[in-house]
């Protein structure tokens, strides 16, 4: 790992305070133009001594706009101490988790997966559109049927639309002769270029898409393309348990990746990461954001810098090695939750390592997934999967109760 390296408490907090020193103090320099402060004192208690060894909390309360993308070079200048920060969270993720060339991606922290999402198709549509001529009903949004439903956010609000790919019932794969047939009916209606999603990991399945299924299958029947992987939630784990590379940058069919920090890094809510190659950012610059340095690129405009502060601290606390330890724990509970269900002969779904299980609903008692919190692939249907997700908190501890319980239902 050339960049991610794990660090002290003390350390952390040196190099925080050190950005947090290089961003504007609405106190001591009170700037005349910014429609920003921080936080108001009035209502977030403030102490000095509780907040020298804080990092993150003082981060807050000092509120750093991290408007903009900063991979790209020019931007807000009163903040670029923490915006720093930003850059090497991107730089990590996309580098040394992603397997990308030295700064050859740009990046944002988002608000989420979804955001993150949408700002690739946001990208793909522009570039279809100026590079091509493309008109939106000659584009779709290529996903399979067990992708996450911000696709059809997406496809809402850009005004393309959305075609979903069965996938077999058993492995969640995407079922290859049935997609030809769907990609070669498109191509009947006119449709000329996609926007293919490969899910690392899905939400509800924790299944893995092969990026060649789609790409080898666009190519052999003409289309103009660009893949996008959502690893909103296997991006921070998959890369730490499998040898399959051909979904990160390493692969040239992969334009952009999404990473969720909320989920598996434990960070705030609203902590989602975006990454893509050198140059395809530049189709979203908002020309008419003159006043901000360097434009902006990104869907959500002005974000807080407290977000990215909080990734880089948690990455640099546990280090590389750190990091996979932890996942590789998680995959190991996985494993004695596997044995379990194997002895009560119980049918799941999981991919190898994987730390989510999803369990057929139809062995399951709906009182006994409501008791636990298991969550159903449906909430206003009859359930067909209720999912377990072996999350830091998720113990063999706390698992046994269910398994025992269980257990005693099947007997």
């Amino acid at each position: 790992m050339a960049l991610w390296k794990k660090l002290s408490h003390e350390e952390i907090c040196q190099r925080v305070f050190k950005a947090l020193g290089q961003t504007i103090d609405f106190q001591k320099t009170p700037p005349l133009g910014l429609p920003a402060s921080r936080l108001d004192e009035k209502v977030f208690y403030n102490n000095p001594l509780i907040l020298k060894d804080a990092p993150f909390l003082s981060s807050l309360i000092q509120n750093p706009n991290h408007i903009g993308c900063h991979t790209l070079g020019e931007s807000e200048p009163f903040f670029r101490g923490t915006q720093q920060i930003e850059k090497e969270v991107i730089r990590i993720c996309a580098e040394d988790i992603l397997n990308g060339d030295p700064e050859q991606q740009d990046g944002y922290i988002a608000s989420g997966g979804t955001e993150a999402n949408i700002q690739a198709m946001w990208i793909y549509r522009n570039l279809f559109i100026r590079e091509f001529g493309a008109r939106p009903e000659e584009i779709r949004i290529v996903t399979s049927s067990d992708a996450h439903y911000s696709m059809h956010k997406a496809s809402n609000l850009l005004g393309i639309g959305n075609v979903s790919l069965a996938v077999d019932e058993h492995d969640r794969t995407i079922q290859v002769e049935l997609m030809r047939e769907q990609l070669e009916g498109l191509k009947k209606e006119g449709v000329r270029y996609l926007i293919g999603v490969a899910n690392m990991m899905t939400t509800m399945f924790g299944s893995v898409d092969d990026v060649h299924t789609l790409s080898e299958n666009f190519k052999d029947l003409g289309f103009t393309y660009r893949i996008h992987v959502d690893g909103a939630y296997g991006g921070f784990a998959f890369p730490f348990f499998s040898e399959v590379r051909s979904n990160t940058f390493s692969n040239p069919e992969v334009s952009s990746i999404t990473l969720d920090a909320h989920k598996m890094v434990q960070a705030p809510y609203g902590t989602g990461i975006f990454l893509c190659r050198k140059g395809l950012i530049n189709y979203v610059y908002t020309q008419e954001a003159q006043y901000v340095a360097g434009l902006d690129a990104t869907l959500s405009g002005s974000r807080s810098g407290a977000n990215a502060i909080a990734v880089w601290m948690i990455l640099q606390t546990y280090g590389p090695h750190g990091w996979k330890e932890k996942i590789h724990l998680l995959s190991y509970r996985g494993n004695w939750l596997a044995e379990q269900l194997n002895e009560l002969g119980v049918r799941y779904y999981r991919y190898p390592k994987s730390n989510i299980l999803t369990l057929d609903a139809k062995q399951i008692p709906e009182s006994l997934a409501e008791k636990f919190g298991l969550v159903p692939d449906s909430h206003g249907e009859h359930a067909r999967w209720y999912k377990i997700v072996i999350m830091d908190h998720v113990t063999i501890d706390n698992l046994l109760p269910f398994v025992n319980e269980l257990k005693n239902a099947i007997l």
